[in-house]
């Protein structure tokens, strides 16, 4: 895999996440109790070996940094291994990256001093597990300029993504990004082809294109500009993504909505959680604090420390409360008579006597008051923090009340 890098688009704004991305970077927001969501990305890399591998940062990536310092200084600079950030530095213009391609070009310098033979682009902001060494292999086999990861997705759904079709070979005929009306699988008109944003491309040809489309008025974002592009002009496969979460259903997720991050973290809080993070061959790596054991506090009539069906990270204490289909991330505490259900409470949490949550995303270091009660009111939640369509609540990093 030397002949491989990595560059990892880390620098998304994340607007449909707010308020989780109000001061983080959408790759940097929490998940799962122990997680960032960039660990999915940089782990699916670290599995496959490969390790060279660049983040390209822009938007409010202190967080960001900071996790990585933390978490992923694990590879050895000296055996030519790397996760080392990129922020928009105005290289070649007086602009910041102005669309994914853009990001990749104004690090051509970085990218051409590393010599690689084929370069991975990749999205930092996505949950999955793939081994990116099949798809090179695939990749070379084909002798393909450019290989794009595919999913096939309801068609009712697929005007989110780009919509390639193909040959029998494989070969890429087609591509349109978020088409109004979907292009259909001809063995299944309910299904349709989708780009997952993963490329593997050849590195010269990736330097002439993004060389090309820099002198263009363009969005400069590869499935809106180069994509459609390239297949007129070299060959340019499709590779059907080939899941590790050895579940019976492929499991993607692009958790860019608050219901969407809410409904991927209660997918692992149910009885046969369909992220399987308990592979020990396809570990998922991040960075843990040094925190002392969870712990339940309380066995007495109407006071019972108790945890049904629910992630519970260190430092955790549920005293007197009760926890249900829910994950706690570090330090969070649940006191007595209070009650969580179908939530995600973020790192610092401290729930006071009597309070309920039901369907709600508590971000960092909020103290809930006694009594207070979230989620069983959207009316008056409205009036203090965001609530989506379908009722989720999200209060917001740190909140303080009078």
């Amino acid at each position: 895999m030397e002949k491989v890098l990595a560059m990892v688009l880390a620098g998304g704004k994340g607007e449909r996440l707010y308020p989780l991305t109000t001061d983080r970077t959408k790759p940097a927001v929490p998940f799962g109790g122990i997680y960032r969501i960039i660990d999915f990305t940089l782990s699916n890399c670290l599995n496959s070996r490969i390790r060279r591998i660049y983040l390209l940062t822009q938007y409010k990536s202190f967080s960001l940094q900071r996790h990585i310092r933390q978490g992923w200084s694990i590879f050895d600079r000296e055996l030519g291994e790397f996760v080392d950030l990129l922020p928009a530095q105005q290289r070649l213009h007086d602009l910041w990256y102005e669309g994914t391609a853009d990001a990749v070009y104004q690090n051509l310098y970085t990218l051409q001093q590393e010599k690689p033979e084929d370069t991975l682009i990749l999205s930092g902001d996505h949950i999955y597990k793939m081994n990116y060494q099949k798809m090179l292999f695939f990749h070379r086999e084909k002798e393909a300029d450019l290989t794009i990861a595919t999913l096939n997705v309801p068609i009712d759904e697929a005007s989110r993504f780009g919509v390639m079709e193909k040959d029998e070979a494989g070969r890429v005929t087609g591509f349109e990004e978020k088409p109004e009306h979907p292009k259909a699988l001809p063995e299944d008109p309910t299904f349709s082809l989708a780009s997952m944003g993963v490329y593997i491309f050849k590195t010269d040809q990736l330097v002439r294109w993004l060389t090309r489309d820099a002198k263009r008025n363009t969005e400069h974002d590869f499935g809106k500009n180069i994509i459609p592009e390239t297949i007129k002009d070299i060959r340019v496969f499709a590779f059907s993504f080939q899941d590790e979460n050895k579940k019976k259903k492929p499991y993607w997720r692009d958790i860019g909505t608050i219901d969407a991050y809410w409904e991927a973290n209660m997918d692992l809080v149910n009885v046969d959680p369909q992220l399987n993070l308990y592979d020990e061959s396809w570990p998922i790596h991040t960075y843990q604090g040094q925190y002392p054991p969870a712990k339940t506090v309380f066995f007495q009539a109407e006071r019972t420390g108790l945890v049904l069906d629910s992630i519970i990270c260190g430092a955790c204490i549920i005293s007197g409360g009760k926890v249900q289909h829910s994950i706690l991330s570090p330090r969070v505490r649940v006191n007595s008579y209070s009650e969580v259900i179908d939530s995600v409470l973020l790192e610092g949490v401290n729930v006071g006597r009597d309070a309920r949550i039901r369907r709600a995303i508590v971000d960092k270091d909020v103290d809930i008051p006694s009594g207070m009660e979230i989620g069983y009111n959207l009316e008056e939640d409205r009036k203090r923090f965001t609530v989506t369509e379908s009722g989720i609540v999200v209060v917001p990093k740190g909140m303080k009340w009078r």
